[in-house]
C-alpha cells in the first residue's frame, strides 16, 4: 500500500476494532480522504477510502476497503431523489468507484450503506462506531438532554434515522452548523466522530466513548435492572452447566424449527446478573436497538419465565409453550409492518434464548454467527443497563426495526452469500479421532462445513487435532474413555454446550490384539469388547437422547471392519467385537428410524498408514501371521484385493462423508466396504 492516508486508516481501524469497548464485531466503519494520481489523466484525484460492506475493523486489510472518487460521490447530492428513494443511491455508489473499486484499481470491497456519511461529512477522517457507552446514551429516553449534559457543544445529537444517504446529509449539515463539535450521538444507533488527521479522529472517537463511560460510572443509579428476584439467582457452576447441557438439545430444536441452526452457550457474570433481576422481562420485551444488534439477535429474545429451581422437565415443557407463543408474536410483528415489497418472512424462531439461573443460548447459521449473536446481546444488556442507569431504555420502534430487518438492501446482501457446504449447520462427534481413520474423518467433515468434536482417550492429542482443523468455532478436543458411561456423557455435554447440540456421531474408537484362540485371554476378550462393542453402545445411547430430543434427525456411523464378515486366522476377539458393532448398525437403524436418525457402517480393511492400531503392535502381529516384513504390510494388503490399491484413512473418511451427506438421505442400515475389493468379505 503506497497511499499514506489509506495506510493510516487501516492502522486506526485495527486499533479501534481490537477493543470491544469501542465497537462490536463487524460493527461500524471508518474512512479517510486523500489524493492519488488518476492513471487516465495523470492528474491528482481526491479519493475516499472506506471500510466496505460486511468487514470487521479489527481485522481490516487493504482488500476490505472500498475506494471511491470523492467528486463523483459528492455530485450524487445533485441527483438525490429524496428519503423515500434513498436506497437507490447504494447502486449509484458503484458509479463512483475508482478504477475497479479497490486500492489502486485492483478491485475491493463493496461500498456499504454508510458510505454517504463518510463522503459527505467535511472531514478528512471519519469513524462510525457502536460502543456500549455511546449507545446507552443514544437509546436513553433523555438521550438528547444527556448528550448536552455530558459533552456540551463538543458532541451533537442526531435524532434516529435509518442508515443511508439522508443520514449522511444530516450529519454533514450538523457538522457544518456546529464548528466546535468533534462528533455526534446517533439516536438509537451509535456514534460518529471526525478529525483532520487519522490521529485526531481516533482521539475524538475514544474521547466520546470514554467520556460517556465515565459519566455512566459516576452518575448512573445503582441496580438499574432492579432488585434480585428470589429464586432467579445463578445456580452453582457445576449445576448450572449440567442443566444447560440437559436443556440444550430442546432449545436447539426449537431454534431450528424453520431450519437448522448452530448454537453457543454463555453464562458470563453480566448475563447471569441480568437474568436474576426484576426488570428482565420488561426490558427483554423492548428488544435491542442498534441495527447491528437486532439484525443478529432478532427484535427480542425468548425468556424462560421460571425460576432457576425449576426442574429440567418443567423447563422443557414451558420452553415449548413459549416457543409457540414466540412464533405467533413474530408472525404478528411481520404481518403488522410488511408491505407488498417486503421480502418473505425469514423464520420465526428465536436467535436468543435466556434461561434464568443458567445462562444464554444464541443461534446462527454457523458457530461464529451464533457466538457473535450472543456477544451482541451482551452488548445490548450493557446498553440497557447504561440507559436505565441514567434515564430509561427507549429503543427504536418495532416498525423501524422491521424496516431494517426486512430491508431490501439487507435481503440482497443475504442472497449474495455463497451456497453453504454440504455439512454446514451439522455437529459431529468422532471418537478415537486423534489419529488415523478418526482424524481423517474429523478433517473431512470439518472441510465440508461441519463443527467437529474430536474425542479421544488422549486429551492433549485431541486438542491438537482440533487446533489443526481451526479455532473453537470449527472444532474442539475432548477427553473420553468410551468404556466409561460418565466420560461418554461428559463428552456429549461438552459437545452440546460448545455447538448447541449434536447431529452426527462416528463410532471409530478401537484397538486390536491379534492372537489365536488358545492365546487369547479373558482380559483380551473383555478389553476388545469394552472399547468397541460396549463403547459404541454407550456413545450411541448417549447421542441418541440428544438426537431424539432435538427432533432434527441425524446420523450414527460405525467404523466396523471387513473382519465383521470375514473369518480370518488368529483374530477371535477383534473380529467378534467388529461383528457385534456391525449388528448394532442394523438394530439401531430399525429402532431410530422413526426419529429420522440414519445408522450406517463402514467396513475398512488394511488401513496401515496413519493407523494407531497398526502402530501399536497389531501391524507387527498381522505381518507375522502372513509371514512378511511389517513395512510391506500395506502393499501386501493391496495386492490381495481386487483393485490392487492400498486403502488410506482418507478413503474411509470419504465413505463417512457420502453416508452422512444429502445424496444418501434415504439410506440406513447399510455397510459400505472400503477395502479395495475383498471377495471373501462381500456382503451377502
Amino acid at each position: 500500500m503506497t497511499n499514506q492516508a489509506a495506510a493510516d486508516l487501516i492502522a486506526r481501524s485495527n486499533r479501534l476494532g481490537a477493543d470491544p469497548k469501542n465497537t462490536n464485531y463487524a460493527g461500524g466503519n471508518t474512512s479517510a480522504k486523500g489524493t492519488e494520481t488518476d492513471p487516465v489523466t495523470g492528474e491528482p484525484v481526491e479519493l475516499l477510502w472506506v471500510k466496505g460492506s460486511g468487514g470487521d475493523l479489527g481485522t481490516l486489510t487493504e482488500a476490505g476497503l472500498a475506494v471511491l472518487r470523492l467528486d463523483r460521490l459528492r455530485d450524487l447530492v445533485k441527483v438525490y431523489p429524496g428519503v423515500e428513494r434513498e436506497d437507490e443511491m447504494v447502486a449509484a455508489f458503484d458509479h463512483c468507484l475508482f478504477g475497479l473499486g479497490g486500492p489502486h484499481g485492483r478491485g475491493g470491497a463493496a461500498p456499504s450503506i454508510d458510505t454517504a456519511m463518510h463522503g459527505l461529512v467535511d472531514a478528512a477522517h471519519v469513524d462510525h462506531l457502536h460502543p456500549d457507552s455511546g449507545i446507552a446514551v443514544a437509546t436513553a429516553a433523555a438521550g438528547e438532554e444527556l448528550t448536552k449534559r455530558i459533552f456540551g457543544d463538543r458532541v451533537a445529537w442526531v435524532p434516529w434515522r435509518r442508515p443511508g444517504f439522508q443520514l449522511g446529509l444530516d450529519i454533514a449539515e450538523i457538522k457544518a452548523k456546529n464548528p466546535r463539535a468533534v462528533g455526534c450521538i446517533l439516536g438509537g444507533h451509535g456514534i460518529t466522530a471526525w478529525g483532520d488527521t487519522s490521529e485526531e479522529s481516533e482521539r475524538n472517537s475514544l474521547w466520546i466513548i470514554d467520556t460517556a463511560a465515565a459519566y455512566l460510572a459516576e452518575h448512573g443509579r445503582p441496580e438499574p435492572f432492579g432488585a434480585v428476584v428470589p429464586g432467579y439467582e445463578p445456580l452453582p457452576e457445576a449445576e448450572r452447566r449440567a442443566k444447560a447441557a440437559a436443556l440444550a438439545p430442546t432449545i436447539r430444536g426449537l431454534a431450528s424449527y424453520d431450519g437448522p441452526r448452530l448454537g453457543h452457550f454463555t453464562d458470563s457474570e453480566v448475563v447471569l446478573e441480568f437474568l436474576s433481576r426484576e426488570k428482565l422481562q420488561p426490558l427483554a420485551a423492548l428488544g435491542t436497538s442498534c441495527p447491528d444488534h437486532f439484525l443478529r439477535t432478532k427484535v427480542k429474545p425468548l425468556v424462560l419465565d421460571l425460576s432457576a429451581s425449576a426442574s429440567v422437565e418443567e423447563s422443557i415443557a414451558r420452553l415449548k409453550e413459549l416457543h409457540e407463543q414466540y412464533r405467533a408474536d413474530y408472525r404478528a410483528y411481520y404481518d403488522a409492518y410488511a408491505t407488498e415489497d417486503s421480502p418473505a418472512i425469514r423464520g420465526a424462531d428465536p436467535a436468543i434464548v435466556l434461561v434464568p439461573g443458567v445462562g444464554m443460548f444464541s443461534f446462527g447459521k454457523d458457530k461464529q454467527t451464533a457466538r457473535v449473536a450472543g456477544e451482541f446481546y451482551v452488548n445490548a444488556i450493557n446498553v440497557m443497563r447504561g440507559a436505565e442507569a441514567l434515564s430509561a431504555y427507549a429503543p427504536i420502534s418495532d416498525e423501524e426495526k422491521f424496516r431494517i430487518e426486512y430491508w431490501a438492501l439487507e435481503e440482497a446482501k443475504l442472497r449474495r452469500m455463497p451456497k453453504p457446504r454440504t455439512h454446514a449447520t451439522r455437529i459431529a462427534l468422532v471418537t478415537g479421532a486423534a489419529s488415523g481413520i478418526g482424524k481423517a474423518v474429523a478433517t473431512r467433515l470439518a472441510a465440508e462445513g461441519a463443527c467437529v468434536v474430536v474425542a479421544d482417550l488422549d486429551l492433549e492429542k485431541a486438542q491438537a487435532v482440533a487446533s489443526e482443523l481451526g479455532g473453537t468455532d470449527v472444532a474442539i478436543g475432548v477427553q473420553a474413555n468410551v468404556t466409561d458411561a460418565a466420560q461418554v456423557q461428559a463428552a456429549i455435554d461438552e459437545a452440546v454446550l460448545a455447538f448447541g447440540g449434536l447431529d452426527l456421531v462416528v463410532n471409530n474408537a478401537g484397538l486390536s490384539l491379534s492372537k489365536p484362540l488358545l492365546e487369547t485371554t479373558e482380559a483380551d476378550w473383555d478389553l476388545q469388547h469394552d472399547v468397541m462393542a460396549k463403547g459404541s453402545f454407550l456413545v450411541s445411547k448417549a447421542a441418541a437422547r440428544v438426537l431424539i430430543e432435538q427432533g432434527l434427525g441425524g446420523d450414527i456411523v460405525y467404523i466396523s471392519s471387513k473382519n465383521s464378515v470375514f473369518a480370518g486366522p488368529n483374530n477371535i476377539a477383534y473380529s467378534a467385537t467388529k461383528a457385534d458393532q456391525a449388528h448394532q448398525v442394523r438394530l439401531l437403524a430399525v429402532e431410530l428410524g422413526e426419529h429420522g436418525v440414519r445408522v450406517n457402517g463402514v467396513n475398512p480393511d488394511g488401513v496401515v498408514r496413519g493407523s494407531g492400531i497398526f502402530a501399536s503392535g497389531w501391524g507387527a502381529n498381522r505381518a507375522k501371521t502372513y509371514g512378511i516384513p511389517e513395512e510391506d504390510l500395506g502393499r501386501f494388503y493391496a495386492q490381495r484385493t481386487i483393485l490392487k490399491r492400498e486403502v488410506l484413512p482418507e478413503h474411509v473418511a470419504n465413505a463417512v462423508f457420502v453416508l452422512t451427506g444429502p445424496e444418501l438421505s434415504h439410506t440406513t442400515g447399510l455397510h459400505v466396504p472400503v477395502d479395495a475389493g475383498v471377495a471373501t468379505a462381500f456382503l451377502r
